[in-house]
């Protein structure tokens, strides 16, 4: 009859276990914009452009729109080697198992024992009427299961889960973010190593052409056709040029290093062959702006914290409220080791060894107050870093497609200032030739154009990387449907 009054307990108290005390969980309304305000042109009427550019590269592969066999190559090599993403890979794997962990106080804690104690009991324990005579100590084998469990009467055991699993889903997201940004950072160094040997071609073609002029000069000076100060000015334009084409090489260096860096290699061992950046230029429609927040690990993240911050001011709520854990002991025991286990010699033992099965604190001086304070404050600040992600989401799509219009209109621009500046470069050599200007009209000239040209490569490079700016800001993604959510894995 004891037995089943306790059975009965144990299933009503697990009946009512699971009763979070965790506030309902709802992401905030961020109140996305129907629309980005850089994204639609003049002439659009209020609709989204239709291009979709290598709509048929592999899911999350987003750097194979640019067609660059070379920038896949990197790519992979930085996906296999980068050490930041190496630990951001190890930090799912650690939250992975502080989330089975976690998970484990749902089930029975059972474990088993062998061997023998020396004790000595009390008559009344036993059951015994106490005649004065105390019995003799003794040596008693035991080959006992042991079992305990907390019943979750108040949701402490699954909120705490619950925050696990946030925590969890938070790792897998930051380490797509890790992901995101170093493909976008190898596209960068990428795209600025080609502007760079671009910038280097220009340099050198100016370094001819002021060599041809110092030659033609010192020639005219040699005849006296001009003065010693023609052949000076001609000879600190020719090196000017080379001291610019040094700093470029300077830099392309630089750069070089560092990408070696996010592939994982050091930079004695990787050497990257000069290619002069083309021109790059694609549309790609960001999508409507709800998406970002489902493509955007950062945002994701952002939003698992603050889905792990909420359960647990649940765990500190139910600090409030009774705990219940039961604990059983079963299995043999006797004096000696040949009669442990002998059906006559089986024990049981229901409830807890040390202490009471029901623990209700009454006094801690506020500690339960003041760690409900943090949960509900560290759920606040949650919000706001939520809130705060997002505006920073919408921010950056919005400043790369600004970036993108007006680099396109500005990069049509920069060529006709190429096309003049040339054309009048020509028309002063001819003329100085011709003795009808001074030497310092084709300097001013020489000076116009390579400043063009310059401008003209830095702008192609520019473009290529605010292009990479808007895939990233959305995400990694511009295909219709918007990227699986962490929160559902």
């Amino acid at each position: 009859m004891r037995t089943h009054i306790a059975l009965l307990g144990v299933l009503v108290a697990c009946g009512v276990a699971g009763c979070s005390l965790a506030p309902k969980y709802k992401v905030p309304d961020v109140a996305p914009p129907p629309a980005y305000k850089e994204s639609l042109g003049a002439d659009a009427q209020g609709s989204w452009q239709p291009a979709l550019p290598a709509e048929a590269a592999g899911r999350g592969e987003w750097w194979k729109v640019f067609g660059e066999p070379q920038l896949d190559e990197l790519e992979t090599q930085a996906m296999a080697g980068n050490t930041n993403l190496a630990v951001a890979a190890a930090r799912v794997q650690e939250a992975r198992a502080a989330e089975r962990t976690t998970g484990a106080a749902r089930f029975p804690n059972i474990s088993a024992g062998f061997g023998p104690t020396r004790q000595q009991n009390a008559p009344e324990s036993l059951g015994v009427p106490d005649t004065g005579v105390r019995p003799d100590a003794q040596t008693v084998w035991r080959a006992q299961a042991n079992i305990s469990y907390e019943v979750d009467l108040f949701g402490r055991v699954a909120s705490t889960v619950a925050a696990a699993k946030a925590e969890r889903q938070e790792s897998q997201a930051l380490y797509q973010s890790v992901q995101l940004m170093l493909q976008a950072d190898v596209a960068q160094n990428y795209f600025r190593l080609r502007e760079l040997d671009a910038e280097i071609v220009v340099y050198d073609r100016a370094i001819e052409l002021r060599k041809d002029t110092l030659t033609f000069v010192s020639n005219r000076y040699e005849a006296g056709e001009v003065t010693d100060l023609d052949r000076a000015q001609a000879e600190a334009e020719l090196a000017t040029a080379k001291s610019d084409a040094m700093s470029a090489r300077r830099a392309r260096a630089t750069t070089e290093h560092a990408l070696a860096v996010l592939l994982g290699k050091a930079p004695a061992n990787f050497t990257f062959a000069p290619a002069p950046l083309q021109p790059v230029e694609l549309h790609i429609p960001p999508g409507l702006p709800s998406s970002l927040l489902e493509r955007r690990p950062d945002v994701s993240a952002a939003e698992r914290a603050m889905a792990a911050t909420n359960a647990r001011v649940g765990v500190a709520r139910a600090a409030y409220f009774p705990s219940i854990v039961l604990t059983g002991t079963g299995g043999y025991e006797a004096e000696s080791l040949s009669n442990v286990f002998k059906w006559s010699s089986r024990s049981f033992l229901l409830g807890p060894l040390v202490g009471t099965a029901i623990n209700l604190p009454l006094f801690d001086g506020g500690v339960r107050k003041g760690n409900l304070e943090q949960a509900k404050a560290r759920y606040e600040e949650s919000v706001a870093q939520y809130r705060g992600q997002v505006l920073v989401a919408f921010r950056e799509v919005e400043d790369s497609l600004s970036n993108l219009r007006i680099l396109q209109a500005q990069t049509a621009v920069q060529g006709d200032a190429v096309n003049a500046s040339t054309r009048a470069f020509g028309l002063s050599k001819a003329q100085y030739e011709d003795g009808s200007v001074a030497y310092l009209n084709i300097l001013d000239a020489e000076r116009v154009v390579l400043g063009a040209r310059l401008n003209e490569v830095r702008l192609r490079g520019e473009q290529a990387g605010a292009t990479v700016d808007l895939i990233r800001a959305l995400g990694g993604g511009w295909q219709a449907e918007p990227a699986p959510n962490v929160a559902n894995r």
